[in-house]
Parts: structure tokens; sequence; C-alpha cells
């Protein structure tokens, strides 16, 4: 599989990075032996690229990487890109930002022993923390990489101008925000901003929580532990007005031979700003449709007519820590 280099940080690493929150339990119930193997899926397909977090599950997610690639992690760690996230804890049955140094030390500690390995190669702050200064936040991280825990520092979920006040303190090499045909707000800002300041943008969501995966209907019920279950954006009319714009999607990508999961994964990386998208495909399947987008060149005239289905979309939103349990 081709590698494109992230942002400045000199790392190569494929277009589609595999990422696992679904494996955290945030998704529904996890087999632990079917994540393990959809890991080792994708790394066979080619995908040297993996994003997880501390906040998946607390450990769950990075314990399951760090078991499916412990060949490589051993053996041939330069083979393998270990994105994570840390800046979110527990706090009795809430889940809070503490992007504070002392819990991200003792965040990056916890990271690497459920990871299995000597140190991270990307380390995002998870959320911007409203009660840390971002100055304290950015020295804390630049001391993990002086002690070479971790490699590179990005932020997930920032604006351009909690960025640069980061970069004061230490220049933020990538930004993850979220981007998909339904979210399309950082085209405005966070992306001009993250080509000037040659930062690497790893896009999460691109399936835009599984509305473009393409087996969603009316009559989906998620399960109690799924944050979708009572979440607007998948319940209610705008739920169903929004399937009738991803069936316009469907017909679309059939007339180009792909899936309507493909068409979204091919339009994220389309954008020249966007280095990586990450997917979370649970079966090999899913994870081949996701490939295809790489197969996949979407002209002018194929973005125009995207664009105009678009136009009756009821945007969607994701999750914040604070509408979590």
């Amino acid at each position: 599989m081709k590698t494109v280099t992230l942002g400045a940080t000199g790392l190569r690493v494929t277009p589609l990075a595999y990422g696992t929150w679904q494996f955290g339990g945030d998704w529904g119930p996890v087999d632990e032996g079917a994540a393990r193997e959809a890991i080792g899926c994708a790394r066979s397909m080619g995908i040297n690229f993996f994003d997880t977090a501390q906040a998946y599950g607390f450990g769950r997610s990075e314990r399951l990487l760090g078991a499916a690639l412990a060949h490589d992690l051993r053996s041939a760690r330069d083979s393998v890109v270990i994105a994570t996230k840390g800046g979110l804890r527990m706090d009795g049955d809430r889940l809070v930002r503490d992007a504070g140094p002392a819990w991200l030390r003792k965040g990056v500690e916890a990271s690497l022993e459920a990871l299995g390995t000597d140190h991270i190669d990307l380390y995002q702050v998870h959320w911007p923390d409203p009660g840390t200064p971002i100055p304290d936040t950015a020295a804390a991280l630049a001391e993990l990489v002086r002690e070479g825990l971790i490699r590179h520092v990005g932020v997930s979920n920032y604006s351009p101008a909690q960025i640069a006040e980061f970069a004061t303190v230490l220049p933020v090499a990538t930004v993850q925000p979220p981007y998909h045909l339904f979210r399309r707000d950082i085209e405005a800002d966070l992306l001009p901003y993250a080509v000037a300041h040659r930062i690497g943008v790893l896009a999460y969501g691109p399936l835009a929580h599984g509305l473009l995966g393409g087996a969603l209907t009316e009559g989906t019920r998620f399960d109690p532990g799924d944050w979708r279950a009572d979440h607007p954006a998948f319940t209610g009319p705008g739920f169903a007005r929004n399937l009738d714009v991803v069936a316009a999607l469907r017909a679309f990508a059939a007339n180009r031979g792909v899936s309507v999961a493909t068409l979204a994964v091919a339009w994220v990386l389309a954008h020249p700003a966007v280095q990586v998208a990450i997917v979370g495909a649970r079966t090999p399947a899913h994870l081949t449709q996701n490939l295809g987008a790489l197969d996949l060149t979407l002209t002018r005239s194929d973005l125009a007519e995207i664009d105009r289905i678009m136009t009756a979309a009821v945007p969607v939103g994701g999750p914040t820590p604070e509408g979590m349990a």
C-alpha cells in the first residue's frame, strides 16, 4: 500500500489508519477475539498506522491493539506507527477532561503498558481542557518527548486558536478532527490552518459514525451501551431525512461500481489538506470496502454532484466527553 508523509513528522503512514474506538465498549458489546482478528487483518492488508486512545475503555482498546500487533511491536517496531490519545479520565460515572501534567504522565505510562511498547509514535491530546492552561499541557508533553516516551505530539478536536496557543511552547505535529460528508465545518478554518503550518491531518469519523456505512435503516435500534442510542442525529425525523440522503449517495456510488462507504472515505481523502482517514472496520469485508477508497478518484464534477446531494442533509455532530458515560 502506498504511504504518505504525515505533516512535518517524517512518519511514513498509510492513508488509511485503522481506528479502534469500536473496541472500547462505547459502541456496544465487544468480541475480543474478533477484534484481534480484525486488527490482524488490517495489518495483513498493508495498513501500518493504528489509532487508539486511553479513554477507549481505559486500556481495553489499547490492550487489544497491543496484543494483535505484539509480533511487530517486539521484532519490527518501526514497521508500525502507533497513535494514541490522552487527557480524559473518569470521575465517578462521569468522563471528564484532564490535560494537566500529572494525568498526562499517568496516561502515557498506562498506554505504554497496555500497548506493550517502549514508546508511542504519536501522542494526541484527546480534547482541549478548559481547566488547564494550554501552555501547561504543551510543556508536560514536551518533557515526555525529551524522555523518549513519545516521539511526536498532536491534538484532537482543537480549534486553530487553541493550536496556535499550544505551539507557543511546542509545535503541533498533527490534528485529528471529525470530518465527513455530514460535518464539514473544518473546511472554513482548521484545514487551511493545517496546510499553512504543515500540520498533518488525521480525519476521524469518515463514515459519520455508521450513517455512511450503508447498513443503517429507519428500523435500526442501537444497544443501550451505544452512545448513538439517544443521540438526535440517530433518532427521529433528522435520522430519517439523512437516510434519504444516504440512499441518493448509494445510487451515485453504485453508478461508479463502489459502495457508499467507499465513496465516503474517498471523499474525505479527496480534500488536499487531509492525509489520513481513520476507519474502524469490525470485519474484513468492511475493511476491504474502505481500502477501495484508495483506488477511487473523484472528479470535480463528481464532487459537485455530491455537494448537490448533500444540500438536503441535516448536519451530524458527534459525542463530547460530557455527553458520554
